[in-house]
């Protein structure tokens, strides 16, 4: 059976007092876009079937895709191509696995992963950057009774892909005011002074001359700063080193994130780059090298985002106050 343009199971029959069907239609992205999207499913199920062919456990074997939604600004409607500003929308992607275990990036996805990267930036066979999650059904579940933001938005706002026979979502637990409040602030206070003492210490290994231990601190900071905004305004946050991964997580939800980061002239590609490598490239790669203007507007657009993750958390937590 067919759905959406994409090759798609049956779908299962939803029981109304646990589920809602989950919306299936693509009429509104162009025809470039739904294209995009069929080969980003066959990619992930290509993949994924190949890193489980010589499995002999049992588990592995028997593992499945249950499903895969599209979510985000494509799921929505409200996604941005702007050429000349730099800035595309990534496709963002939930693929839901039968076994927790399955969701092992290294064993199972980094394969999908570099191949949907080759896809965007070598082949140019998919228009815009592809970010995916990997998620078990049961947990998706639980995070859905648990009254999780972002995958209560899922389940509300994102459009199946692809499902499988009787795998049907639990209903959503309403979050109480009172909770997300303590929980948020709770997140907030710990990662935003986690990622305001990396930058301190960034800026001391800048004043060092500590060029590769500044830029991985620079990167440490970046990370975490994106983790507080995404665990108190979702509750959620993917674990990820990725800094191009978690940007695209973060922007959507605060719009002045997206200025942190030009993407409209070629040094500010570069830094970014470079910052983004920093993970790996700063610590074990002797090719690495960054240059001390590069370090410097690093630590400038980081002071930035510093700023507008703190004014979006607060913002965020007087509402959660005003509503408990």
């Amino acid at each position: 059976m067919k759905a959406c343009g994409l090759f798609l199971a049956p779908f299962a029959p939803y029981a109304p007092q646990s589920s809602q069907p989950m919306k299936t239609s693509l009429d509104h992205l162009p025809d470039k876009k739904r294209r995009d999207l069929e080969r980003i499913v066959q990619i992930l199920f290509a993949e994924f079937e190949d890193a489980v062919s010589l499995a002999t456990q049992k588990w592995k074997k028997q593992g499945r895709i249950l499903k895969v939604i599209l979510y985000g600004s494509h799921g929505r409607g409200d996604w941005v191509d702007d050429p000349v500003g730099g800035y595309f929308s990534d496709y963002d992607i939930l693929v839901v696995v039968s076994d927790e275990r399955l969701t092992d990036t290294l064993e199972f996805w980094a394969r999908a992963d570099e191949h949907l990267l080759r896809e965007v930036t070598i082949a140019k066979r998919i228009s815009a950057p592809v970010n995916f999650i990997v998620h078990s059904l049961k947990d998706v579940n639980d995070q859905l009774q648990r009254g999780r933001p972002f995958f209560i938005d899922i389940y509300e706002q994102g459009i199946a892909l692809y499902e499988s026979d009787g795998t049907e979502f639990a209903q959503p637990r309403d979050l109480p005011p009172a909770e997300a409040l303590a929980e948020s602030k709770k997140y907030y206070e710990e990662w935003f002074e986690s990622a305001s003492r990396r930058l301190e210490l960034a800026r001391i290994a800048m004043d060092k001359g500590f060029r590769n231990e500044a830029a991985f601190d620079l990167h440490q900071t970046t990370e975490r700063f994106y983790h507080t905004v995404l665990l108190t305004l979702n509750l959620h946050a993917p674990k990820s080193h990725r800094l191009n991964f978690l940007r695209g997580q973060a922007e959507p939800l605060v719009h002045e994130l997206i200025a942190v980061w030009p993407r409209d002239t070629r040094f500010a590609k570069r830094c970014f780059e470079l910052l983004r490598q920093a993970y790996v490239g700063s610590r074990y790669s002797p090719q690495y090298r960054i240059r001390p203007e590069e370090l410097e507007w690093l630590g400038e657009r980081i002071e930035l985002l510093q700023t507008v993750v703190k004014d979006a958390c607060e913002r965020h937590i007087a509402a959660l106050e005003a509503a408990a």
